[in-house]
C-alpha cells in the first residue's frame, strides 16, 4: 500500500474526524484534542494549519487513493533553535502495521531537508509506543536518549524517546 502527503483541505474534515475519533490514537498523542473530535473540530484544525505561518507549520495529511489516513506535521523551534523542527504523526488505525508511517516520515523528511532551511528534525514519543519508535527508526532517525518522567498522560507520569534525523 502505497501513501503520498499533501497539504489538508477542508473537503478531508469527515476523514479526520472520523480518524481521531478513537481513544487508542487519542492515547498516544499530546493532549489538547476533545474526544469525541466532531468534523466542526476537522475543520477548525485544518483552517488552522492552511492559513498557519508557512515557514513555521508545516501540516500534511497522509493519504491513500487521495483519501486522509493519518496526519504528519512538521512545527519549527524558535530562538537558538529556529533550524530545528519537531515532528508529530498518527495513522488511523485500520491502516497500522502497513509501512504508511513509515513512508510518510521518509517523504516529510525529504521535503523539510530540500525546500527548507530546517537541518535537524526531531520527534519524542512515548517510550512505550514499540510501533512509533519503530517508524523513526526505519525512517532514518537516531535514538538520542530516554527522557525520564517527561510527560503525564491520562493520569500516569511517562517516559519519552528523543529521537532525530539530521540534514546530510
Amino acid at each position: 500500500m502505497e501513501c503520498k502527503i499533501r497539504k489538508w483541505q477542508i473537503a478531508d474534515a469527515l476523514n479526520l474526524a472520523e480518524l481521531l475519533n478513537n481513544k487508542n490514537i487519542l492515547d498516544n498523542l499530546r493532549d489538547g484534542l476533545p474526544y469525541p473530535y466532531t468534523t466542526k473540530d476537522a475543520e477548525d484544525y485544518i483552517q488552522a494549519m492552511v492559513s498557519a505561518d508557512q515557514d513555521k507549520t508545516f501540516a500534511f495529511a497522509i493519504t491513500v487513493d487521495d483519501k486522509p489516513v493519518g496526519s504528519i506535521g512538521v512545527f519549527r523551534c524558535e530562538n537558538i533553535h529556529f533550524r530545528t523542527a519537531e515532528m508529530g504523526y498518527y495513522i488511523g488505525e485500520d491502516y497500522w502495521g502497513k509501512g504508511l508511517g513509515t513512508s510518510a516520515v521518509i517523504q516529510v523528511c525529504d521535503y523539510m531537508f530540500g525546500y527548507t532551511d530546517i537541518i535537524r528534525i526531531f520527534a519524542e514519543p512515548f517510550a512505550y509506543n514499540a510501533a512509533s519508535c519503530r517508524v523513526l527508526e526505519k525512517a532514518g532517525f537516531q535514538f538520542e536518549g530516554l527522557l525520564r518522567s517527561n510527560a503525564v498522560k491520562n493520569g500516569k507520569v511517562l517516559d519519552m524517546k528523543m529521537y532525530s534525523r539530521i540534514k546530510e
